[in-house]
């Protein structure tokens, strides 16, 4: 019976499957775009924002480690800091993967509709099909973490078919020419707005490792495999990033780029034709459904983790005979279908680009408490300090307005945390008095 548990557990293979699933989504497939005007100064954004991310897996790889029982940033800012930390940060994650679900099932959906362009001119339509995919996604979870984990390897070996495209691409371009092909240096030198500006943009690509050490309870030898998929992921998908995204926005002309509504598939039909070019749309849509499978399977496991921490009712913590998180899973569901009906107004780019970034600066409130939590229990040394203040310069970099909204979701959670402990008290007390 143990054997076969084991065997429904996620391996490494599995496990890293599911990190880079989760980071490389749908967005990445946009940023070559978004990152034309800066140039070079991009460039050196993907540096910092790889060197960055890879400092705050440290502290998550080294919290696991010390921690193992502690089943992600709930409990690892739970330990250092108390509840009520602990709950903000993991009300704020799941804010974060709950828009990030929305936003990733919209862009699925728009990449898709290159092949049918009247989906974009249908109102409300997109927003439809992009709760199908939700639902779609969900259904697979359902089946249990081995299943979702199989679903992974699958979607991620497919997302990556055009990244690697794109990379031998710019390889043999540039071997070629011998560079002389890229955009040139920028005669005035770099620019350090601009290199903000650009790891700000970057960093919504890198997000998502963190979801994976919340399903650490469904990871086989979870201290051996958790860690080394987190830093192998990580590293993995920064260096494909990195190569894929520059060549392809210092090898096509700056406006042309900039302009571009599918920089990679405008980049390979450049050097390679139109077939091709098609095929990467396809490719986007099945990088956008890998993501959200990743994310829903790392949810699920949070809400289950919180409920059992007493922080939301035991309800949303109960499992079936396989180890699913059913309820958990339908809840989160359920709360992205609303929050698409609720933007189904927007266009899908405007609605993309809104979700994308309130994600990304709640997401960074949970790598500000992985952080500090490693500090404050002497884990972190000097790596811990300088996580710190990647952590604060992104924070400045995702804007007012991002941050600002942020700020407030995650504040909002603390009437959530007093009332739940407030009826545990009441719940406390009279099971006493009956007794």
């Amino acid at each position: 019976m143990t054997d076969t548990a084991t065997h429904k557990k996620l391996g490494f293979w599995m496990c890293l499957a599911m990190v880079m699933g989760i980071m490389i989504g749908s967005g990445v497939f946009l940023l070559p775009a978004a990152l034309a005007p800066f140039g070079w100064n991009a460039v050196v954004g993907w540096a910092l924002t790889i060197i960055g991310t890879m400092t705050i897996v440290t502290m998550l790889v080294r919290l696991t480690r010390h921690l193992p029982e502690a089943d992600g940033p709930h409990g690892f800012v739970g330990t250092a800091f108390g509840p009520l930390p602990a709950f903000l940060v993991t009300w704020s994650q799941w804010v974060a993967t709950v828009v990030a679900n929305a936003a990733v099932s919209t862009a699925a959906v728009s990449y898709l509709s290159m092949f049918s362009p009247g989906i974009a001119n249908v109102p409300g339509l997109p927003a439809l099909l992009s709760i199908a995919v939700v639902w779609g996604v969900t259904v697979v979870n359902l089946r249990g973490a081995h299943a979702a984990g199989g679903f992974q390897i699958v979607t991620t070996i497919l997302k990556l078919t055009p990244l690697f495209a794109a990379i031998g691409i710019t390889l043999w371009v540039t071997g070629a020419s011998k560079g002389a092909a890229l955009a040139p240096l920028p005669a005035e030198g770099f620019s350090a707005s601009a290199i903000t500006g650009a790891a700000a943009l970057t960093l919504w690509a890198m997000l998502g490792f963190e979801s994976a050490s919340f399903a650490s309870a469904q990871v086989d030898e979870p201290t051996k495999n958790l860690p080394r998929a987190l830093m192998w992921g990580t590293a993995l998908t920064g260096v494909i990033y990195i190569i894929a995204c520059s060549g392809i926005a210092l090898l096509m002309p700056a406006d042309v780029a900039a302009a571009s509504h599918a920089p990679f598939a405008d980049f390979i039909a450049q050097y390679w034709g139109h077939g091709p070019a098609l095929t990467v749309a396809i490719f986007a849509a099945i990088s956008g459904i890998g993501c959200l499978n990743g994310l829903s399977l790392g949810n699920g496991a949070l809400v289950v983790s919180v409920a059992r921490a007493g922080a939301i009712p035991a309800w949303f913590g109960i499992v079936n005979a396989h180890g699913t998180p059913v309820r958990a899973l339908l809840f989160n569901a359920v709360l992205t279908t609303i929050l698409l009906l609720l933007n189904s107004s927007r266009g899908m780019t405007d609605l993309f680009v809104y979700l994308a970034l309130l994600s990304t600066s709640s997401t960074l409130f949970v790598y500000l408490g992985v952080t500090t939590s490693a500090l404050r229990l002497r884990i972190g040394g000097a790596i811990g300090l300088v996580a710190l203040g990647y952590v604060f310069w992104t924070l400045w970099g995702a804007g007012v307005q991002a941050t600002g909204w942020s700020t407030v979701l995650l504040i909002a959670g603390a009437p959530v945390f007093w009332l739940m402990r407030r009826a545990t008290r009441l719940r406390l007390r009279a099971s006493g008095g009956q007794a």
